[in-house]
């Protein structure tokens, strides 16, 4: 039998452990970006889709103690997805998905989209927008 052969079992073992998580490369932006003792922000560089000008990404923010307030949809993280226009310096955030635990873990508390088509904000030195708009258009 098959499943009696000490190569068989090498082989389920292998394949197991070769095999490409699921979960999201998160990489921590430049520090000048980041807020040490609120949050820490990370982009997930396989994310990154680019139609001409129009690049969109996925950020995470960690935040360093709970957001909400004593509200019922407190939450640790926050999962943003952006569209920048990189020849005009400008951003919109399409959706939001904010989750109980660490890391986007654990229940999801709220979010949503929250532009339109137009609503497009100039990126503004210094900031976190600017820091994702240097990681989705190769500048910095």
């Amino acid at each position: 039998m098959l499943l009696r052969r000490p190569g068989f079992w090498i082989l389920i073992a292998l394949l197991v452990l070769l095999q490409k998580p699921v979960d999201a490369e998160w990489i921590a932006m430049d520090q000048r970006y980041q807020s040490p003792g609120l949050q820490t922000v990370y982009v997930d560089h396989d994310t990154i889709r680019r139609e001409g000008n129009l690049v969109t990404l996925s950020a995470l923010i960690d935040w360093k103690w709970m957001q909400g307030n004593r509200s019922p949809t407190r939450f640790y993280s926050t999962k943003l997805t952006k569209q920048f226009n990189c020849g005009e310096n400008q951003v919109r955030t399409l959706a939001t998905t904010d989750f109980y635990g660490h890391m986007g873990t654990g229940q999801v508390i709220g979010g949503g989209g929250h532009t339109s088509e137009s609503h497009w904000i100039s990126i503004e030195s210094g900031t976190l927008n600017q820091g994702l708009w240097e990681a989705a258009c190769g500048k910095g």
